[in-house]
């Protein structure tokens, strides 16, 4: 079902990353800092954009822990990925490659009920 891979080239880490990809922590934090900003403000009474200084700062401390975050979740799932690596190395009795199947052997045959 895997398109016939074996698990190793599975866990290669063999993809390709958009040009979005290292941005997208940052511009997400920074926009829900702005927004947070903004809700602060209308829920004190005050305009939505007033201390400017505030939105600033907000979207600045907000897009850091985003990407703080986001480098913490990429070095995770590494170090997850290179351990399932080392177990499969160690055991690859265990980890068939799976034979490719078609659907017509996959499903069922299939009578409507009219």
């Amino acid at each position: 079902m895997y398109g016939g891979k074996s698990p190793q080239e599975l866990l290669s880490g063999s993809f390709t990353k958009t040009w979005l990809h290292d941005k997208w922590a940052p511009l997400v934090g920074g926009a829900f800092g702005f927004l947070g900003a903004c809700y602060v403000n209308y829920g004190t009474g005050r305009p939505a954009f007033s201390g400017v200084q505030k939105h600033i700062a907000a979207m600045l401390a907000v897009g850091a822990a985003a990407t703080m975050v986001d480098k913490w979740r990429n070095a995770y799932f590494a170090e997850k990925d290179a351990t399932l690596r080392h177990y499969i190395e160690l055991h690859p009795e265990d980890f068939p490659t799976p034979e490719r199947k078609k659907f017509a052997d996959v499903l069922e045959y299939w009578q409507p009920i009219r």
